[in-house]
């Protein structure tokens, strides 16, 4: 029997799993504390009010409440969390 298998068989098959980044939660959704709103690399939305950033860039409510995405300039995001009333 042949101890090599077929044309580049064996260098396939070692790709790695999906990172499951982007957007978890959308504005006007409710949330409880400790949701994960957005999973992102690097910082490309920012944190706003009752929003807390992991060591990842992960976003994540501080507060039960309403999410709104909001403008923190003219070029960049940030996402908050208010209590609902």
């Amino acid at each position: 029997m042949a101890h090599k298998k077929g044309a580049g068989s064996t260098r396939n098959g070692r790709s790695s799993n999906a990172q499951r980044r982007g957007t978890k939660v959308y504005g006007g959704e409710t949330v409880r504390a400790g949701n994960i709103l957005v999973r992102q690399v690097g910082a490309s939305i920012a944190a706003g009010k009752n929003v807390g950033l992991g060591k990842d860039f992960t976003l994540f409510a501080l507060i039960d409440g309403i999410v709104k995405y909001e403008w923190k300039s003219n070029t960049r995001r940030m996402v908050s969390v208010y209590a609902a009333s």
